[in-house]
């Protein structure tokens, strides 16, 4: 199989590192906007470099999509177009109006298509939605999650990341849709900045928590940061009537007891999404690989991104407007008819 990757940035080179070690493989491709910058990338992972996106469609079986999100929806329609399988990092799309409308055409094609949401494919989460779908656990009351950067992203990826909801805690929100298997129903969120002045600049929030009520009235709190150096903190607990779980609560765990005589987690910590989620990467461009045989469905649709996206644009409306957002007030209320994944 030939996969073509469009995007050629630091998350592009990894997925094509990680797409030539698994089964299956015979060529990758590399491409992106500025043909200096894949053909470096391509160099250094070796694998195929290709001038530019357009003629590598003609060259490969399934299109894996890892490049700015202003250019997502366009690429995804190119390989629908050409009746590639595709892969697309998370979001979907730059808007959610743009989103929805990717959401409507998967539905009316035949082309497969998967967001990347790697999360759904890390063994704690997986073990979390197990365990809730089982019944062991009992009736689930509240959910907590948190993702927390070591280090904000570069002043001109803020200015066009779409905010702190959207780029870094929209994670959180598809994990939680996940593990619990429910739609979020009602959104309230707060914000601040007391780290890097340009992210305030750029009208974003450093850190922000908030609170989902689930459809089923499971409480959900979140929060996110950009200023947690001393660690890459991904965490989610789960609380039911008969029993708790927590992902994330290992020795890389990025904390320090205040308990006297207590030495864990002892570490390493890690310090980048990367390092603590390489095998779930792994698992998902598997998952892809059977998706583009044909073999298995979309584990996570355009629909699951758009679900994810009305989420962080009904907590940015929440934090901005101070006061709970219904998720019936986000557009795209029509597709959820499907519920959960």
């Amino acid at each position: 199989m030939r996969i073509g990757i469009a995007g050629a940035g630091r998350i592009g080179a990894y997925h094509a590192n990680t797409l030539t070690n698994l089964p299956g493989v015979d060529e990758v491709v590399l491409a992106d906007a500025f043909p200096d910058v894949a053909r470096r990338a391509a160099e250094e992972v070796g694998v195929t470099y290709s001038a530019n996106v357009e003629t590598m469609l003609d060259r490969i079986d399934a299109l894996v999509i890892t490049s700015p999100t202003t250019t997502h929806g366009d690429l995804i329609r190119a390989g629908i177009a050409a009746g590639l399988p595709t892969f697309c990092e998370k979001p979907v799309a730059a808007s959610l109006d743009e989103a929805i409308e990717l959401a409507r055409l998967e539905r009316r094609s035949e082309v497969p298509l998967q967001i990347g949401f790697q999360r759904r494919f890390d063994a704690g989460y997986r073990r979390a939605r197990q365990a809730v779908a089982s019944g062991r656990l009992g009736f689930i009351h509240t959910v907590r999650a948190c993702s927390l950067d070591t280090a904000p992203p570069p002043e001109d990826y803020i200015r066009v990341s779409g905010g702190l909801f959207r780029d870094c805690n929209i994670h959180d929100f598809d994990a939680i849709r996940y593990v619990t298997g429910v739609e979020a129903k009602v959104a309230y969120a707060v914000g601040g900045n007391k780290g890097t002045s340009y992210i305030a600049e750029a009208d974003d929030i450093d850190t922000g928590m908030g609170i989902f009520t689930m459809a089923d009235g499971t409480l959900v709190t979140f929060s996110g940061s950009r200023e947690n150096s001393y660690g890459h903190d991904v965490r989610m607990e789960v609380h039911g009537s008969l029993g708790d779980v927590a992902v994330g609560l290992d020795e890389s765990l990025a904390l320090v007891s205040a308990e006297q005589d207590v030495a864990w987690p002892t570490g390493p910590r890690v310090v980048n999404f990367m390092d603590r989620f390489l095998p779930a990467y792994q698992v998902e461009l598997a998952a892809f690989l059977d998706v583009a045989r044909g073999q298995t469905a979309s584990p996570c649709t355009v629909f699951d991104g758009v679900q994810a996206l009305r989420m962080a644009d009904a907590c940015d409306r929440s934090r901005r407007e101070e006061r709970p957002v219904r998720l019936d007030e986000i557009a795209g209320a029509d597709l959820a008819e499907g519920g959960a994944r």
